[in-house]
C-alpha cells in the first residue's frame, strides 16, 4: 500500500487572533500553533512512511518576510528528504505575494509546480502528480485548461488551489465546478483554498482538506490533513488530526433546582468532557451561559463571579482556556402574575428609549469620541463600516441596560 499526505492552507506563522495571547501560560502555544500543526504533519509522514506530501497552496501567509519562517520550513522539509519522502507543492494566492517563496533554496525532494502546469511521477510507482501554481495574487479564470491529460493505466492525482464555485468568506480564485473536475479523468483532486474540510466527491475523489490550524473563532473545531491510501487502483481517504490549539464554542444552561451548585457542576461536566475528547494541546473556548431561569437576574448581576468561576474550572482541566464568556439568559416568569414593580417599569423604559433617534445619535457620538483615543489600525478592525458602528452602539446600549437592571433586580431576589 502506498500512502500520500494531502494538506493546504498552512499559512505558516500566521498569527492566531485570540485573547489567549494575554495569558503567559498559553502564549507560546498560540503563537507557534501553525508551526506545531505543520510539524505534526511531518512527524506523521515519517511515522507512516508516506511516499509523498502534497501542499495544495497557501503554505505561507501574505507578504511578510521572515528568515525564521524560512529556516523552520527548510529544516522540516529536510527531515522528509532524509527519509526519501517527496514533497509536491503548488503556489496559492498567498504564496504568490510572499517573497520567501521565490528566494528559498528548498531541499531536493521538493518539486514546485509552476504556473504553466506539469506532471511528475513518484519513482517506482504508477502514480502521477499533476499541478498548476498561481502566477500572481489573482486567478480570476479557471486553471483547468493548463492541466494535461491523465496518464493511462496509472493513478493520477491533480493539485489545484481553487474556490470552486465560490464559498462564503473566501474570494473567488481559479473558479470551476465539481462536475468539471469529475469529468477530467483524474482519480483524486487535491484541492486547497477553502479552510473548511469537505469531501465533494468520492468517484473521483475531490477533497478540500481544510486548514490544519484554525486561526480564530470563525475557524472553530478540530482541524486535519488528509491521508490517501492507495492499494492497486483503490483509493481510501482518512483524516489526520493536526491542530495545536482548537477554537471551541460551548453552551451550558443554569440548573433551576440546584442553583449555583448546579450551574458550577454543569460547567465542570462540559469542561471535563470537552477536554477528554480534545486532540489539540489547548482549547480556546467561547462559552455561552444560556436559557430561561428564575435566577437570571442574579447570574447577570454576578457576571464577574461567573467569569472567574468558569475560567478556573476550565483551567483545572489542564487543556481549556476561556477566551470569551457571554450570557443569553431570560427570566422564567409566571404569566398569571405579571410583575409590575418599579424596576420592571424602568427596564421597559430603558429598552424603549434605546430606539429613539436622538438617543441613538448620542450613543454614536460617544462611541466616536472613544474611538478617537485608540490607534487607527485598531479602529479599522473594531469598526470596519458605518453599519458596524451602528450595530456596536445598539449592542453596548442593550448590554448596559441589562447589566443595570440585573444589579437592581438581582438585589431584590
Amino acid at each position: 500500500m502506498i500512502k500520500i499526505l494531502h494538506t493546504a492552507d498552512v499559512h505558516l506563522d500566521s498569527p492566531l487572533k485570540s485573547l489567549a495571547l494575554k495569558d503567559e501560560e498559553l502564549k507560546a502555544t498560540v503563537q507557534t500553533a501553525t508551526r506545531t500543526a505543520f510539524k505534526r504533519m511531518i512527524d506523521f509522514a515519517l511515522d507512516e512512511s508516506v511516499s509523498a506530501l502534497l501542499i495544495s497552496g497557501d503554505l505561507f501567509d501574505g507578504a511578510e518576510r521572515s528568515a525564521k519562517t524560512a529556516a523552520f520550513l527548510t529544516l522540516q522539509l529536510d527531515r522528509l528528504n532524509a527519509a526519501g519522502i517527496l514533497v509536491f507543492y503548488i503556489k496559492g494566492n498567498h504564496d504568490a505575494e510572499n517573497p520567501i517563496t521565490g528566494d528559498l533554496d528548498l531541499p531536493g525532494n521538493v518539486h514546485i509546480f509552476d504556473g504553466r502546469g506539469g506532471r511528475k511521477q513518484i519513482p517506482d510507482t504508477d502514480i502521477w502528480i499533476h499541478g498548476v501554481s498561481f502566477n500572481g495574487r489573482q486567478a480570476p479564470e479557471s486553471l483547468l485548461p493548463k492541466f494535461g491529460t491523465p496518464e493511462p493505466n496509472a493513478i493520477n492525482i491533480a493539485m489545484l488551489h481553487s474556490s470552486l464555485a465560490g464559498s462564503e468568506g473566501h474570494d473567488t480564485y481559479a473558479p470551476c465546478s465539481v462536475a468539471e473536475l469529475s469529468g477530467m479523468g483524474f482519480d483524486y483532486w487535491a484541492l486547497g483554498h477553502i479552510h473548511k474540510r469537505q469531501i465533494h466527491s468520492e468517484a473521483p475523489w475531490v477533497v478540500m482538506p481544510g486548514i490544519p490550524q484554525g486561526r480564530d473563532i470563525g475557524e472553530s473545531g478540530p482541524k486535519s490533513a488528509t491521508l490517501i491510501s492507495i492499494d492497486g487502483t483503490d483509493l481510501q481517504v482518512t483524516e489526520v488530526p493536526t491542530s495545536a490549539a482548537e477554537f471551541l464554542e460551548l453552551s451550558v444552561s443554569p440548573c433551576e433546582e440546584d442553583g449555583d451548585d448546579g450551574l458550577r457542576q454543569n460547567l465542570r461536566d462540559i469542561f471535563t468532557s470537552t477536554a477528554q475528547n480534545l486532540a489539540a494541546d489547548a482549547g480556546l473556548v467561547r462559552l455561552t451561559i444560556a436559557g430561561k431561569t428564575s435566577r437570571s437576574w442574579q447570574i447577570l448581576r454576578d457576571q464577574d463571579v461567573w467569569r472567574a468561576t468558569a475560567s478556573e474550572l476550565a483551567r483545572s482541566t489542564g487543556k481549556l482556556w476561556i477566551e470569551k464568556l457571554r450570557f443569553d439568559l431570560s427570566p422564567e416568569e409566571d404569566s398569571s402574575q405579571p410583575e409590575t414593580s418599579a424596576v420592571t417599569e424602568l427596564g421597559k423604559l430603558m429598552m424603549d428609549i434605546q430606539h429613539e433617534p436622538s438617543v441613538a445619535t448620542d450613543f454614536q457620538e460617544t462611541l466616536q469620541a472613544l474611538l478617537s483615543e485608540i490607534p487607527a489600525s485598531s479602529r479599522a478592525r473594531l469598526i470596519p463600516s458605518e453599519a458596524a458602528a451602528v450595530d456596536l452602539t445598539k449592542t453596548l446600549a442593550s448590554e448596559g441596560a441589562t447589566a443595570l437592571l440585573a444589579a437592581m433586580k438581582g438585589a431584590d431576589q
